[in-house]
C-alpha cells in the first residue's frame, strides 16, 4: 500500500530522468463510488503557476514518481470542479468512520494500484500515520518495540468513511446519504463530537424525520443546541415529526418567547396537542404522556377492530403500539385488548371476549414516580391517561417515559424498543 505522507512534496520525473516539479497535492473525482479514482497530479505549491498532470500519464508513483512521457508531450488536466484535493481537503479534517460510528481525525491516507488506475482506498487514522507524516516513523516504530506494542496503522475503507467538511457541498452531500443510514442514536453521538459549522452543515442535508429521530435520542442539551441550529419553520416541521411527549419535553427546554413562536409555525392539530402536554407538571403522568396511542369502538368482532386500524390515522401515528383500547363515543375508556391477542384471535370472534375492562390507569396529574411504580408492578408497557371528570382517555404513559426517574436518561436511552 502507499500511504500519501510517502508522496507529499515528492519530486516528479519524466520518461528520461528528467525533473518536472514537487507533487503538492493529487485530485479524485467520483464521489459516489467506494474508491475514488486519482485523477491528476497538481505540480507547485502556488496556486497561480500550479500544472495538473493527468493520471493517465503517470507511469508510477511508488518509489519514486514518474511519467510515461517526456517532458515536452504533457498534456494538461483540465478540472471540472467536481474534484476532490486530497492533501487540502481531507488531511487533518474530522471525518465520519460509518462502521465505527465516531467521529475519527484524518491522519493519513491510503492509496492502492489496480491495473492502470490509482485509488484511494482507506483513511489512516492512528496516531501510527500522523508519525509517518512527520518522517518519525522509525522513532516510533523503535519506541513500540522498546515497549513490547504492536505498530499497526488503523486504516478504515474509504467506503465507509463519510467526509463532514461544512465548506465542500459536493462530498457533504454524498456522506449525509450514508450518514441517514446510520441508527438515530449513533447520529445523535456524531453531532455531539462536531464543531458548530459542521453540525450545522450536516443537519442541513437530514430529512425532518431523520431530525426528528435524532433529537430523540439526545440529551435535552442537544435537543436544545440543534434545534436552535435551525430556521424557525424547519424546527416546526421537525417538532411536528416527534413523538408529542418528546417535543413537549424540548418546547418546555427553550425559553418561553422560542417556544411560543414554534407553536404558532406548527400545524393547529399538532400545536393543540402541545399545549395540552404543556399545561401538565412535567414530573407528572400528564407532563410525560404521549396523545398518540391506538383506539377501536367497542361492538366489533376481531377483523372489523383490526381493519379499523388499518384505516385509522391515531393507529398510525401511534408507533409505540402494544395496547389497543376500547372507547365509547365520548371518548371513554372502557377496557383494554393487547395487540398480540387481537392477532391472535380469529377474524370471526366478538371483540368483547379478548377485552379486559379492569384497566390499571392513572390521572394526569398523577406523579411520575407512582407511574412507574405501577409499571413495575403490573409488568406494564404502557399506562392509560384518563381525565378524572370527564373519563376521557387523554393519552399513555409509555415504559420509557415511566421510568425515567428511576434510570438516568443516557441509561433509558440504551433500552431496546420492545414495543
Amino acid at each position: 500500500m502507499i500511504y500519501i505522507s510517502q508522496l507529499q512534496r515528492q519530486q516528479i520525473w519524466d520518461a528520461y530522468g528528467r525533473t518536472i516539479g514537487r507533487v503538492h497535492d493529487f485530485l479524485v473525482n467520483g464521489n459516489d463510488q467506494n474508491h475514488q479514482r486519482l485523477v491528476a497530479l497538481i505540480v507547485g505549491s502556488n496556486p497561480q503557476n500550479q500544472r495538473f498532470i493527468p493520471i493517465s500519464q503517470v507511469a508510477s508513483l511508488w518509489p519514486s514518481i514518474t511519467l510515461k512521457v517526456s517532458k515536452d508531450r504533457l498534456q494538461a488536466y483540465q478540472p471540472s470542479g467536481k474534484e476532490l484535493a486530497l492533501i487540502d481537503r481531507l488531511l487533518d479534517q474530522q471525518i465520519v468512520d460509518i462502521e465505527g460510528k465516531r467521529v475519527v481525525r484524518v491522519n493519513d491516507l491510503q492509496l492502492a494500484r489496480s491495473g492502470d488506475n490509482f485509488l484511494l482506498t482507506g483513511v489512516d487514522v492512528s496516531f501510527e500515520g500522523l508519525l509517518r507524516r512527520l518522517s518519525l516513523e522509525k522513532v516510533g516504530a523503535a519506541l513500540y518495540k522498546l515497549f513490547k506494542k504492536s505498530w499497526e496503522p488503523h486504516v478504515i475503507p474509504w467506503d465507509t468513511v463519510a467526509s463532514v467538511e461544512h465548506d465542500d457541498p459536493l462530498r457533504l452531500r454524498v456522506s449525509q446519504a450514508r450518514i441517514t443510514t446510520m441508527p438515530p442514536a449513533d447520529i445523535a453521538a456524531v453531532l455531539d463530537e462536531l464543531d458548530y459549522h459542521t453540525s450545522h452543515a450536516l443537519l442541513e442535508g437530514l430529512s425532518n424525520e431523520t431530525l426528528a429521530d435524532t433529537l430523540a435520542e439526545s440529551s435535552s442539551e442537544m435537543q436544545v443546541a440543534l434545534l436552535s441550529h435551525l430556521d424557525p419553520e424547519r424546527a416546526a416541521d421537525v417538532l411536528e415529526e416527534m413523538d408529542p411527549d418528546e417535543a413537549a419535553d424540548l418546547l418546555a427546554d427553550l425559553p418561553d418567547l422560542t417556544s411560543e413562536q414554534l407553536l404558532e409555525l406548527m400545524e393547529d392539530e399538532d400545536a393543540e396537542d402541545m399545549r395540552v402536554l404543556l399545561a401538565y407538571p412535567e414530573d407528572s403522568a400528564g407532563g410525560i404522556m404521549t396523545t398518540e396511542f391506538a383506539h377501536v369502538p367497542s361492538n366489533m368482532t376481531v377483523g372489523e377492530a383490526v381493519e379499523f386500524l388499518r384505516q385509522s390515522p391515531d393507529a398510525q401515528e401511534d408507533e409505540v403500539m402494544f395496547y389497543v383500547y376500547i372507547l365509547d363515543e365520548e371518548e371513554r375508556l372502557n377496557g383494554v385488548v393487547s395487540l398480540r391477542n387481537l392477532v391472535l384471535a380469529s377474524p370471526g370472534e366478538s371483540l368483547e371476549k379478548w377485552v379486559d375492562h379492569e384497566v390499571i390507569h392513572v390521572s394526569p396529574l398523577t406523579d411520575q414516580q407512582e407511574v412507574a411504580y405501577l409499571v413495575a408492578k403490573y409488568n406494564l408497557l404502557a399506562v392509560p391517561v384518563v381525565d378524572v371528570e370527564t373519563q376521557k382517555m387523554l393519552g399513555i404513559v409509555t415504559v420509557d417515559d415511566a421510568i425515567d426517574t428511576v434510570l438516568p436518561t443516557a441509561w433509558k436511552k440504551r433500552l431496546p424498543r420492545f414495543f
